[in-house]
């Protein structure tokens, strides 16, 4: 293929050989541009070599040799990339605090849709997970970390903390099973603002090293899409926070004092266009806002080790990847992708439909965790009416004050389609459920009938996550399933290949080739800065089978 803009004082090196690139005795491998693309996509996949890109009179090609043996003839050496080795994308700083192999998280789904065996599966693969606990009862999140520190006694492995503000005893809960079983680090998503339980769970990690440095042993990886929030996990725990903890005799003095010198979070991971709760915010933005903001902090707090700033949501292609990593992410987490894999705990007819998922087929629908706020999370629309049912419950709970005010025909109406039940029952089945959970919240609802309502109403926001979870049958068209449009960039990509089948996606071989693609294109790309033309084929990635 052509060059252009080579550069007239490049070195031209002299080879000894027949005087064509496909039969002289080169040292290493070659393959020629113009009529090699397999043997030229094969060197660019073998990124444990460099590769120079030289030229005789108007033939060019790619080798993975800088040392040569010939007769004379002349080769120009036109460009040069350097191994990229997978461990080389992103921050090592990241692969050493959290013990993986690559700059890389999967992040949590709730429901446990980030399963047991997802978590287990990426940490024996030296990969880091997130256990999806949201919406999952403190028996069986218990049950989880001891199934996972069995397998994992070492790591890598994580716990989601999701924020539930109005259950905040939950969250307090939770941190002591956490606290407990001595989970190293845990990923905070959803959070608007600082919580005493989030405090708690950093400030109880900390102590005096040897060396006088303080020694983080519970690590906090925040999910955030605001620049309000993000500040707040990247200042140090307020002295309101601190002062309970001490009343409340959960941190010692000496924590306290070390809690003025670290972050509430070692990570930020930059949420954007994802599955489940977010903003919808472009990622191209947010990254480049929140490396500016976390840079102003660590100018003028000095922190031992400065935040890192990775990147999810809308990560699903190797293109994406490798944008997120040449934008300064310091890591890049994936989620939607991860749901259809055999590994996820969904059921078979959820994946299915995520396989199938093109990128517009995603609209925002009310949050069953905050559904009073307002709250909106992104969910699969194709093969389901959850969000059009969710939205009217949201519209008739904004226009009414409790179930009595609602007319008759439009309680009729959502009786017959959406719950398919009296709403008398669900209320009793309801009672019973916070009576076990939250009695709190079960009181508040007693003596306030607007929040008797919503409690009412999150019973269908509730469990068309967990139908769609365990394959509820004739409740397919309620399945609740969180879905970002990178669902349907990954689809798009591997169109044609054997990833496009749902049993053949298993996680960590997912993981492997997205980064694997992130690699191998940012070879390319730099070639191509150096003036080497790529044909189409061999400027895509597209999955491989391993070996």
């Amino acid at each position: 293929m052509t060059l252009t803009s080579i550069n007239e004082s490049q070195s031209s090196l002299t080879f000894h050989g027949t005087g064509t690139f496909s039969s002289h005795p080169w040292i290493g491998n070659v393959a020629e541009l113009t009529s090699d693309s397999s043997a030229v996509g094969a060197l660019l996949r073998s990124l444990d070599l460099p590769l120079w890109a030289v030229r005789q009179k108007d033939r060019v090609a790619l080798t993975s040799s800088n040392g040569f043996q010939g007769n004379g003839l002349v080769y120009e050496r036109l460009a040069y990339a350097p191994a990229i080795p997978l461990s080389q994308l992103g921050d090592p700083a990241f692969q050493e605090t959290y013990g993986t192999r690559y700059a890389y998280y999967s992040g949590a789904m709730a429901n446990a849709i980030a399963s047991v065996e997802m978590v287990v599966a990426l940490g024996k693969a030296g990969m880091l997970g997130s256990y999806g606990s949201a919406g999952v009862s403190p028996a069986r999140i218990e049950d989880a970390i001891q199934r996972i520190q069995k397998a994992l006694p070492n790591g890598p492995y994580m716990v989601n903390l999701i924020h539930s503000p109005n259950e905040t005893n939950l969250e307090r809960i939770l941190v002591e099973l956490f606290l407990r079983y001595k989970i190293p680090v845990i990923e905070a998503s959803a959070y608007m603002d600082m919580t005493y339980g989030l405090a708690h769970f950093r400030v109880a990690g900390l102590s005096k090293a040897t060396d006088g440095s303080v020694q983080i042993n519970n690590r906090i990886i925040a999910k955030i899409s605001r620049k309000e929030v993000a500040r707040k996990f990247m200042l140090p725990v307020s002295e309101e926070f601190l002062r309970q903890l001490l009343e409340d005799g959960k941190i010692s003095p000496e924590q306290a004092e070390l809690a003025h010198l670290v972050p509430v979070a070692d990570d930020i991971t930059v949420e954007a266009d994802s599955g489940g709760h977010t903003d919808n915010r472009p990622l191209v933005g947010l990254i480049p806002t929140m490396l500016r903001i976390r840079d102003q902090i660590q100018t003028e707090m000095n922190y031992q080790t400065p935040i890192r700033v990775g990147a999810g949501g809308g990560i699903g292609t190797p293109e994406a990847a490798l944008a997120a990593f040449m934008m300064g992410a310091a890591y890049i987490v994936t989620g939607s992708v991860n749901q259809a894999c055999v590994e996820a705990g969904a059921s078979t007819y959820t994946r299915q439909l995520l396989a199938q998922a093109d990128m517009a087929d995603v609209t925002m629908a009310p949050a069953a965790d905050m559904f009073e706020m307002g709250v909106r999370v992104q969910v699969l629309k194709r093969g389901s009416m959850f969000a059009m049912r969710a939205s009217r419950l949201y519209e008739l709970y904004n226009r009414y004050s409790s179930i009595e005010e609602i007319p008759e025909k439009d309680r009729e109406k959502i009786e017959k389609t959406i719950f398919k039940r009296d709403l008398n029952e669900i209320w009793e089945e309801t009672q019973q459920f916070f009576r076990e959970r939250d009695i709190q919240n079960l009181e508040r609802a007693l003596a306030d009938p607007h929040h008797k309502m919503a409690l009412i109403f999150r019973w269908y926001l509730g469990l068309s996550s967990r139908w769609s979870v365990v394959g509820e049958p004739s409740r397919e068209m309620d399945y609740q399933i969180w879905c970002g449009p990178s669902m349907g960039t990954f689809n798009e990509w591997v169109r044609g290949t054997y990833l496009e089948t749902k049993e053949n996606r298993y996680v960590v071989d997912v993981v492997m080739q997205l980064l694997t693609g992130a690699a191998y294109l940012a070879r390319v790309r730099s070639l191509s800065l150096q003036g080497v033309q790529f044909p189409p084929e061999i400027s895509r990635y597209m999955p491989q089978r391993q070996d």
